[in-house]
């Protein structure tokens, strides 16, 4: 548990790790409140009218229980691969919880992912069974003749007008008694593995034990200004198959029983607010990339009531100063940004409850977390030098190796060090600045150049909703500094606005690293966790 305190230095002189030698996540999430305060509400299911259903942390310990019996039944066993393809639900906390008590291993897959990165997922891991809803089970029919491995697949609406083999996930339930006794599970067991989002070659499955919830906990507290509080809410519109949605949000809330908002579908701005004023949200966790969208709408707090919203977390990828500065005047609130990977999250925060937040900063090491910012001979980097973020092991939240690659695994590791391929700076107040990943930086005439800075300074223009900086070849300069840009609505593109917004880039950057190109885009290239895909953008040249 990290606990309030004042500052920084506190926090980290009253911080140990008490990692117990069993542990369950899914006991965890479901079974204590589940059986001291069964009608506690956990998800609150908002449908597509917009009707609000609670599930309470009793029919997630039954529920779960009676699926982990079932499952067991079909002969899924510890060890054995379960994948979760479901929208937002309380059945995506069930089906988790079941594969964790069972002692198998629970494999997200995002509603986004196309028939490509399903199958390479489910074959590359050797699923035995999946939990998915009418559209996954549309996906999956031409796959189902390549995945030898997947025997079981269980559909939520029913196994009605489904292919043959299909079981419905009532009738499976019905199967499983509610007297289930969970596996006595370590923390270093396998519990979940989650995909690598692919930015950089084929992705890798990151599997990770028990203890990564636990190792999430400090760092959550941190972003969310040491919540819970009372009568809090939680909701994020990440699928909750990333990293972010799962174990930033989801899961420790789920353990200090603090319910949360289940809200499938494409994120709009308007709609968004219009739902953290109608549920009383309190707590929400958006990538920048929402973020952003959000700033097209005006005056939100003259428009909606978000008297209630009390925190704003974010994550995924450099937040920027100008998302930052716009949060605290729009909305009166300090976003608490966070950094991590999928092999090792949340391990880098702010929070403003303790004094620790800074416009364009990614925060401070959450307290047991050891970060460095080490140079490639693997030295520590000076004050404002760029390096590489390194994460020193044994750590908690560090994932247990890649699903099959030993060989990348090695890779991954310095010594003791986990490299992350990101690069970022330490300023004399010990906060970090995110500069880019290793193969976003761009080489300009000597220089080393972040795409963040850049994307910041496009977005002050009043025209962009969205901006991606890439390194364009050039002979005399190695590479020049090419910009993607999304208009905002009201905008067209035209030559006279290009070259008005380079011209504004111009003005407020340094003269080796303002745009020379500019092209607009209706999108931006995206992976499912919302971060920008600049090597598709770097092939398109």
């Amino acid at each position: 548990m990290l606990n309030p305190a004042p500052d920084y230095d506190s926090l980290r002189a009253a911080f140990r790790w008490e990692i117990p030698g069993r542990y369950n996540m899914g006991v965890d999430v479901c079974d204590g409140f589940g059986t001291r305060e069964p009608d506690r509400p956990a998800i609150l299911e908002v449908g597509p009218d917009g009707t609000v259903g609670t599930v309470t942390f009793g029919r997630l310990r039954a529920e779960s229980n009676r699926l982990a019996g079932a499952l067991r039944g079909r002969g899924v066993g510890p060890g054995d691969r379960v994948a979760v393809l479901l929208p937002q639900s309380a059945a995506v906390v069930v089906a988790h919880a079941a594969a964790y008590k069972l002692g198998a291993v629970a494999l997200p897959l995002a509603g986004l992912f196309g028939p490509d990165a399903l199958a390479y997922r489910l074959a590359d891991s050797g699923a035995r069974a999946i939990l998915t809803d009418a559209a996954g089970l549309a996906k999956l029919g031409p796959l189902r003749a390549g995945l030898p491995d997947l025997d079981l697949v269980v559909c939520r609406e029913g196994a009605e007008g489904a292919p043959e083999g299909t079981v419905g996930l009532a009738d499976l339930l019905a199967e499983g008694g509610e007297d289930f006794t969970p596996l006595e599970t370590g923390p270093d067991d396998p519990a979940l593995m989650i995909y690598t989002s692919g930015t950089t070659g084929a992705p890798k499955g990151a599997l990770h034990g028990h203890r990564v919830l636990l190792g999430h906990l400090p760092g959550w507290r941190m972003m969310h200004d040491f919540a819970p509080h009372g009568g809090d809410l939680m909701w994020t519109p990440s699928d909750w198959a990333w990293a972010g949605g799962l174990l930033n949000v989801l899961m420790p809330s789920l353990h200090f029983g603090m319910p949360v908002v289940a809200r499938p579908g494409r994120f709009e701005a308007e709609d968004a607010f219009g739902l953290i004023a109608r549920l009383g949200i309190t707590n929400v966790f958006l990538p920048p990339t929402a973020l952003r969208m959000l700033r097209g709408v005006e005056n939100p707090r003259a428009r909606f009531d978000l008297s209630r919203l009390r925190n704003i977390a974010s994550a995924g990828e450099a937040l920027g100063p100008e998302t930052f500065d716009w949060a605290r005047d729009a909305l009166g609130l300090t976003i608490g940004e966070a950094y991590g990977q999928t092999e090792c999250n949340l391990v880098l925060a702010a929070c403003r409850a303790a004094g620790i937040a800074r416009p364009g900063s990614t925060g401070k090491p959450v307290p047991g977390h050891r970060v460095a910012i080490l140079r490639p001979d693997g030295s520590e980097a000076d004050v404002d030098e760029a390096g590489e973020i390194c994460v020193a092991r044994p750590d908690p939240v560090m994932f247990l190796g890649y699903w099959n690659q030993p060989e990348a695994t090695a890779r991954k590791f310095r010594g003791d060090w986990m490299l992350t391929g990101d690069q970022a700076r330490r300023d004399a107040d010990g906060y970090i600045h995110f500069v880019g990943r290793d193969d976003d930086l761009i080489t300009s005439a000597a220089y080393r150049i972040g795409p963040t800075e850049i994307e910041d300074c496009l977005l002050r223009h009043p025209a962009v909703a969205l901006a991606a900086a890439i390194g364009k070849p050039d002979p005399l300069r190695t590479e020049i500094v090419k910009a993607f840009v999304v208009l905002r609505e009201g905008f067209a593109p035209s030559d006279a606005l290009r070259d008005e917004i380079l011209a504004f880039a111009r003005a407020r950057l340094s003269a080796h690293e303002y745009p020379r190109d500019l092209a607009f885009r209706a999108e931006l290239p995206m992976t499912t966790t919302g971060k920008i895909i600049r090597r598709h953008l770097r092939a398109e040249g």
